[in-house]
């Protein structure tokens, strides 16, 4: 009984990933709506009643299997690289990058899926969607940090990503040569802010130690 439930939602799966990628070439038009799920739905040979049991969250649905189909697709083609990069911010970097090749034939989808997700009632799976993709890429690259460092790395890498991926939709440039000039400005940035908490995580050390010209007064009575 088991094997059989597993294997209609493995069905059912396949079908939405299906579903989805007959809409990518409808969203353009008419964006993640029901009219592109219904498009995509005819040329698959689907029913309205099946669409409805494949994506019962509607267009909703729909844009978190992409998100999620992306996701996969990034870690694999990172896989694929060889050479591989060594270091986590070259890793970082290329992923970033392999997302955005990857895009590019739905570049119009993307700026569809992000219009969609702006909306007031997807503010929840935005962030859950975009935590996903940078969690995703963090652990591609080999981060395996369980304390404080794994949520300020996601949050960082959140900021790095999206500002980048609105560069990106500007970007009319060969080979996204302004994008990766704008991704590497802001992962220097990153890099700079060790450089810069430095000098005050070692004045407050000293200040709460007492150091040379942080003698603490004592309190008159």
């Amino acid at each position: 009984m088991q094997e059989t439930t597993d294997s209609h939602t493995d069905n059912q799966a396949d079908k939405a990933r299906q579903l989805v990628r007959a809409a990518l070439h409808h969203v353009p038009f008419d964006g993640w709506s029901d009219a592109s799920l219904n498009a995509a739905a005819e040329e698959c040979g689907i029913t309205t009643a099946q669409l409805a049991e494949i994506l019962p969250g509607g267009p909703a649905a729909a844009v978190a299997v992409w998100l999620e189909m992306a996701d996969q697709e990034m870690c694999e083609g990172f896989a694929r690289l060889d050479p591989a990069p060594a270091r986590i911010p070259e890793k970082i970097r290329a992923l970033i990058l392999l997302r955005l090749e990857q895009a590019a034939p739905h570049k119009m989808a993307v700026r569809r899926t992000l219009s969609f997700l702006a909306r007031p009632d997807q503010a929840k799976r935005a962030s859950q969607t975009l935590y996903r993709t940078v969690d995703a890429m963090w652990r591609a690259a080999g981060d395996r940090a369980t304390d404080f460092s794994f949520y300020s790395k996601r949050a960082t890498l959140s900021a790095v990503y999206s500002a980048t991926l609105l560069a990106w939709l500007a970007d009319d440039s060969p080979d996204m040569d302004e994008t990766k000039a704008f991704l590497d400005r802001r992962l220097a940035d990153v890099a700079n802010i060790p450089k810069l908490v430095k000098p005050f995580s070692a004045l407050r050390a000293r200040f709460q130690a007492g150091g040379p010209g942080f003698r603490r007064r004592k309190r008159r009575p």
